[in-house]
C-alpha cells in the first residue's frame, strides 16, 4: 500500500473519530442502540436488489460492446466485487476483478471487459450526480430557507466552473479527441444507440433509488424520519461524498455530510452519524456476507473466472 493511501486511510478513521466525539458519542449509539429488527431486514433485501440491477446493467452494457456474460455470472463477480470495494481502500479493486475475472478468449479480451466496466459506473456516477443537481435545485425553491448554504454565491461559483472548463475544453480539444476518441463508438453502442439510453436511465434510476432508500431507512430506524424531500437533497449529498478519495468506502466523509445536514431537518447532528453509520454497516453486511461467501468458493477452487 503507498504511502498516500496508508495517509488518505488514516485521514478518513481521523475524520470519523473526530465527527463521531462531536456530535455526542452517547446520542449515537443511544440511535443506533433502538433500530427495529423489521428496518433491518429490509434494508438488507434492498441492498440485495441493488447488487442485482447493477450487476444487469454492467451485463447489459457489456453486451452492447460484444461481451457476453451469463447473468448469474454478472450477480456472482457484481458481489464479489461488491466486497472487495467495501474492504479495500482506493474503492476500485472490486472493479479491476470484475474486468479481470469477466475477460475472456472473445474479441477485445480483458480490454473489452474493461471497458465494459469502467462504462457501467460511469452511468451510475452520472445518475448520481444528475440527482444531486436536481435536488439541489428543488432544494433552494422548496426549501430556501433551510439551505445549507447561500445558494447565490453558489450560482456564480457553478458559472465560473463551467466557463472555465468550457475554455480548457476548447484548447485541449484535440488531445482530448485523440486521446479519448476511441471511445466514441464504444460511448454509442453503450448508451446512445438501439434504445440504449432508455435501459440505462431506467436501470441507473432504480439503483440510485435502491441506495436513497436504503439510507432513508437508515434514519428512520434510529428514529430520525427524513421528509421525502431529504430523498433529493440531503440523501444524495451524503452519498456524493463517498467519492472524496478518503478512508475506505466514504466512511467519515459520509458521516461528516449527515452531521451537518440533518439538522435542516429537525433532527440532531448525532441522529444523522448514527443514519449514517448505519447506512454503512446495511450496505457493508448486504454486500460482504454473501460477497465473502463467492470469494471463499473462488479462493477454494469451487468458482472458476468465468463458467
Amino acid at each position: 500500500m503507498g504511502k498516500l493511501k496508508r495517509v488518505a486511510i488514516g485521514a478518513g478513521l481521523l475524520l470519523l473519530t473526530v465527527v463521531i466525539s462531536t456530535v455526542d458519542p452517547a446520542g449515537v449509539l443511544d440511535a443506533l442502540g433502538r433500530v427495529p429488527p423489521g428496518h433491518v431486514i429490509v434494508a438488507l433485501a434492498v441492498v440485495q436488489v441493488q447488487i442485482v440491477l447493477s450487476a444487469l446493467r454492467w451485463r447489459f452494457t457489456a453486451a452492447r460492446l460484444g461481451h457476453v456474460i451469463p447473468a448469474s455470472v454478472a450477480i456472482r463477480e457484481y458481489y464479489l466485487g461488491g466486497v472487495l470495494n467495501q474492504i479495500l481502500p482506493g474503492g476500485i479493486a472490486g472493479d479491476a476483478a470484475r474486468a479481470y475475472r469477466s475477460g475472456d478468449e472473445q474479441a477485445g479480451g480483458w480490454k473489452r471487459a474493461a471497458t465494459a466496466v469502467v462504462l457501467e459506473r460511469l452511468s451510475g456516477q452520472f445518475a448520481f450526480f444528475l440527482l444531486t443537481c436536481l435536488g439541489l435545485a428543488a432544494w433552494a425553491i422548496l426549501l430556501p430557507d433551510a439551505m445549507p448554504v447561500d445558494p447565490s454565491p453558489l450560482a456564480w461559483i457553478a458559472v465560473a466552473i463551467v466557463a472555465v472548463c468550457a475554455t480548457v475544453a476548447g484548447w485541449l480539444r484535440k488531445p482530448l479527441k485523440v486521446r479519448f476518441g476511441r471511445l466514441g463508438p464504444d460511448l454509442a453502442a453503450a448508451f446512445l444507440q438501439d434504445g440504449a439510453l432508455g435501459m440505462q436511465a431506467g436501470l441507473s434510476i432504480l439503483i440510485v433509488g435502491t441506495y436513497v432508500a436504503t439510507f432513508l431507512l437508515a434514519s428512520d430506524a434510529v428514529g430520525a424520519t427524513l421528509p421525502l424531500i431529504a430523498a433529493v437533497t440531503a440523501v444524495p449529498l451524503c452519498l456524493l461524498t463517498m467519492l472524496v478519495p478518503v478512508g475506505i468506502g466514504g466512511w467519515g466523509t459520509r458521516e461528516a455530510a449527515a452531521a451537518a445536514l440533518w439538522p435542516f431537518f429537525g433532527f440532531s447532528g448525532a441522529e444523522g452519524v448514527a443514519a449514517s453509520l448505519l447506512y454503512g454497516i446495511f450496505s457493508l453486511a448486504g454486500t460482504a456476507l454473501p460477497g465473502l461467501v463467492v470469494l471463499a468458493f473462488s479462493l477454494t477452487g469451487g468458482l472458476g473466472r468465468r463458467r
